[in-house]
């Protein structure tokens, strides 16, 4: 399972990405100042509206390209991926850590980091990742 350190090395794999606490002094990751994956500890209103459904481990947010990703995120796999009313219509979706897989983990920042990129700099690096034309 994924861990921060996982969640570190993966963002700032990216081009152009930096860690930086975020308003609640929490680790945030960002490509050219736009936050695409925090650190989301859960508050007390979302703990008591969660109740018993409330996840003790880490919590990783991720944002995601849109709703309708959000939604098959939420669909796909509720024992990792959660919302709460704080979400609701805006394109992230809450990510238990320690329910990831590394993998997946890689997939996630990597599409978060590219909804957040400017167009230049995630073309640039879409066709410097691409696999060569067989």
């Amino acid at each position: 399972m994924a861990s921060w350190d996982d969640v570190r090395r993966i963002a700032l794999s990216l081009p152009e990405t930096s860690e930086r606490p975020s308003y609640e002094g929490v680790a945030a990751w960002r490509v050219r100042d736009k936050p695409f994956v925090w650190e989301r500890p859960l508050r007390r209103k979302e703990l008591d509206d969660l109740g018993s459904a409330a996840p003790d481990g880490p919590i990783l947010g991720v944002r995601v390209a849109d709703l309708g990703v959000k939604e098959a995120l939420l669909a796909d796999d509720p024992a990792v991926f959660f919302t709460t009313p704080h979400f609701d219509a805006y394109p992230a979706v809450l990510v238990r850590l320690d329910r990831v897989d590394v993998a997946e983990l890689g997939e996630l920042v990597e599409e978060a980091w590219y909804a957040r990129a400017p167009k230049r700099l995630a073309a640039t690096y879409r066709a410097e990742t691409a696999p060569p034309d067989a």
